[in-house]
């Protein structure tokens, strides 16, 4: 087997000194780029190890390979990101004694020699020629091995990287009654094989890309090739190859990076954990974005009423999603006005409210010092507080802050005397609402929406509330995905897409694709697919 062997190298090389030029060259960048392997194996071993020098799990292993004529090799890798058991098993052992079974000619003219050394790995998956030193460090650094033969200037480039992964489970931020159990995890290629086994079509494409300057990111977008349209894969890979940052560890960057407003409140990227949405999102002409090292896909362009859409929906019949879906815009309307409405109706429209229930919010109110605004603040302020430190804690411990903290601090509040009962329920009840919208970057913009509309509320009362939803669709109207309008399509009006808004149409009904997206093969289901009770025979009699 082979063991790790300090290689005899001419003086010069083994200084200090000269593993610090060949790392400092390195790191300048001086023809890295154009930079080849050379035919002498020491050369090689000199140069690679000066530009790892100081990198303590980078491993070089020397051996020969044996036969009639004995020739030196080098493996190089990275240990904990390869497989040691095929380095050792498989590499090795095969390399030092099944070649001098096989009787290799180790003549170094002989132009195929590496092709019979390539021969002996056969059972080493994704073997490969190489002979670009740039090439080469970037297979090392994502867990490829790279032999090195002496008198060759070509490398093989193997395949044996491994990663420790969890196993594919239920998504923690997408339950669901009915629907598939599987969700994405953080291996990159796990995530392609979970959406490729939803769509087993030669028309779903996968396109690949390398983000990051120092993490080399794998990243890839697929689409259906026939329902997406072109100039939409045409402008994403124009934004993906347009990226220039050092590292990429989460979808959430790119989407930073690519979308079309930055400083808007509202994501114009749905992310998901699910591959039966990103498989769904697909189908009706959508790109997604696959990021290793996370389980959340992109997929877009994703208008407004998507995020009020859960996978759920599409597993049920059509009158229970309808309702849920209503529930939902309510909801939504609830989380976003809810402490506003309060604000100006007990600040300037006390005539709105009916007289018994006015006189019961006023007697709740008499013991508090402070006007609605600042009562509105504090108890939202408290409500978020207690949000994020059960999001932060250890799940169990989490939990019980959350409920058990929100049940003392409200009570303790009342009791006190510093908020009325009035206004407990109140945001009670928008937290609530803020946690039945599906998506959790919407629901995070609901929440950043509430605190200036309230200070609207406080200040011009329902003509603050007004005026300030105005504002936002006027901004919705003028938002896009992708060069998809936001409202689409309410606004501009795409007929066919009223059949998924605020309605949730029967499957049979939905013969075509969104025409707001899919600009070719809009079919979806045959026409007249209206599931039908089979016709009664006549009595021939």
């Amino acid at each position: 087997m082979g063991k790790d062997i300090k290689r005899p190298v001419p003086l010069e090389e083994k200084t200090k000194e000269g593993l610090n030029k060949l790392e400092e060259k390195y790191k300048k960048g001086k023809n890295i780029n154009n930079k080849t392997l050379d035919s002498n194996l020491d050369k090689n071993l000199a140069y690679i190890e000066g530009i790892f020098n100081k990198v303590s799990d980078f491993a070089v292993k020397e051996f020969i390979i044996k036969g009639d004529r004995p020739i030196k090799a080098g493996l190089i890798y990275i240990g904990g990101i390869v497989e040691e058991t095929i380095v050792n098993d498989v590499i090795l052992k095969q390399l030092m004694v099944t070649s001098r079974d096989r009787s290799i000619d180790n003549d170094i003219s002989n132009t195929g020699y590496l092709d019979k050394v390539e021969g002996i790995l056969l059972n080493v998956s994704g073997v490969q020629r190489e002979h670009r030193w740039a090439e080469l460090i970037d297979y090392i650094l994502c867990g490829h091995a790279i032999l090195l033969v002496d008198g060759e200037r070509d490398s093989l480039v193997l395949d044996i990287h491994t990663r420790e992964k969890r196993s594919v489970a239920d998504p923690e931020t997408e339950t669901v009654v009915r629907g598939p159990r599987e969700g994405f995890i953080e291996d990159y290629n796990t995530n392609l094989a979970l959406i490729r086994t939803k769509i087993k079509t030669p028309d779903l494409k996968y396109e690949s890309f390398k983000l990051g300057r120092v993490s080399k990111t794998h990243v890839t977008i697929a689409y259906i090739e026939g329902i997406a349209d072109d100039k939409l894969v045409e402008e994403t890979t124009k934004r993906l190859e347009s990226i220039d940052i050092d590292i990429i560890n989460e979808s959430g960057i790119i989407e930073q990076l690519i979308e079309d407003n930055p400083f808007s409140p509202f994501p114009q990227m749905l992310n998901t954990e699910r591959p039966d949405g990103v498989a769904a999102a697909l189908n009706e002409g959508r790109i997604a974005v696959i990021t290793d090292g996370t389980p959340f896909v992109l997929t877009f362009p994703a208008v407004f009423f998507h995020f009020l859409q859960a996978n759920e929906d599409y597993y049920e019949r059509g009158l229970f999603p309808t309702a849920v879906r209503l529930l939902r815009y309510m909801a939504f309307l609830i989380a976003l006005l809810g402490p506003a409405t309060y604000i100006s109706i007990t600040t300037f429209h006390q005539e709105m409210i009916p007289s018994a229930l006015l006189i019961s919010i006023a007697a709740s109110r008499s013991g508090v010092p402070f006007p609605a605004i600042i009562e509105a603040l504090i108890m939202e302020v408290a409500f978020e507080l207690l949000r994020e430190a059960g999001l932060r804690l250890p799940k169990p411990v989490g939990q019980a802050i959350s409920i058990v903290g929100a049940l003392i601090v409200g009570e303790a509040a009342v009791q006190a005397g510093l908020v009325s009962q009035a206004m407990v329920i109140v945001v009670a009840l928008t937290g609530i609402a803020s946690f039945i919208i599906p998506s959790h970057s919407m629901g995070t913009g609901v929440r950043l929406l509430r605190f200036p509309l309230m200070l609207l509320a406080a200040g011009w009362g329902m003509f603050g509330i007004t005026f300030g939803m105005m504002l936002l669709l006027i901004h919705l109207s003028s938002l896009r995905s992708f060069g998809v309008p936001y409202l689409s399509p309410v606004s501009p009006t795409h007929p066919i897409g009223f059949k998924d808004v605020l309605f949730k149409a029967p499957e049979w009904f939905k013969n075509r694709r969104p025409d707001f997206i899919v600009k070719r093969d809009k079919q979806r289901i045959k026409d007249n697919a209206m599931p039908r009770p089979p016709k009664e025979e006549e009595d021939e009699s």
